[in-house]
């Protein structure tokens, strides 16, 4: 088997797993917008939206593997150059969007982190209490176990500081208990919700760095050998 002949079964067999791959994507983004809410049975939420929201992005990212997969499997086995130079293109368009999304995220992030050193002032509660529901907003950060953006000050003058005797949610102080005061939560320390997401980000860099890279590696592979089939074709 020749060097060409050996390529070409691995572009069609390399394919088709992205075409089936994408496929049952697709699939599932499709059930999930139809019947979400027998996932949200499954789950335990009663976040249909956050469903909705999913079931959208599975329903994007599995057409694009259905066609990136049919492209490439379709133009390896028929050796057709326009479905391969197409192939080629998408994944090199899919390349240097995840490279400039890279930068964008490494630049927002420093840009938001020295934001976010400076006193709000209340400002962040004020904010969200005024886009999300005023009984069920401030319980948002419980599962993360951090408080505010920035710190409890964030909540200060909220709709739930106003309502509640001027205290803060239970989780700004620790141990977790209500009512949580000033005194408390200033005793405390509970970092806010950024700096941990943060914190999350840089324990889990290498894991994320790895993955990203082995994606980008088979980007790279899956371009070259399209047009090492494209311009090894009559």
């Amino acid at each position: 088997m020749g060097c060409f002949t050996f390529l070409k079964v691995m572009m069609i067999l390399f394919n088709l797993a992205i075409f089936l791959g994408g496929g049952a994507l697709l699939g599932v983004g499709i059930w999930v917008a139809v019947d979400s809410s027998s996932f949200s049975n499954l789950f335990g939420s009663t976040n249909v939206l956050q469903f909705v929201n999913i079931s959208y992005f599975l329903i994007v990212i599995g057409a694009i593997l259905v066609v990136l997969g049919f492209l490439g499997c379709c133009g390896a086995q028929k050796e057709s150059k326009c479905l391969l130079i197409m192939f080629f293109s998408i994944v090199l368009i899919i390349f240097i969007a995840e490279i400039a999304a890279a930068v964008v995220a490494l630049v927002y992030t420093s840009l938001v982190s020295q934001g976010v050193e400076r006193p709000q002032e209340g400002r962040v509660a004020e904010d969200l209490s005024s886009v999300l529901p005023k009984g069920d907003w401030w319980q948002l950060p419980g599962p993360v176990k951090c408080c505010g953006l920035t710190n409890y000050t964030d909540f200060t003058d909220s709709y739930y500081y106003q309502t509640n005797n001027h205290t803060y949610p239970p989780f700004c102080c620790d141990p977790v208990h209500s009512p949580c005061n000033r005194t408390g939560a200033e005793t405390s320390k509970v970092q806010g919700c950024f700096q941990q997401l943060l914190s999350d980000v840089r324990q889990n860099a290498g894991v994320v760095g790895g993955v990203a890279a082995g994606i980008c590696a088979l980007e790279i592979a899956a371009m070259v050998v399209s047009m090492y089939l494209y311009c090894h074709l009559d």
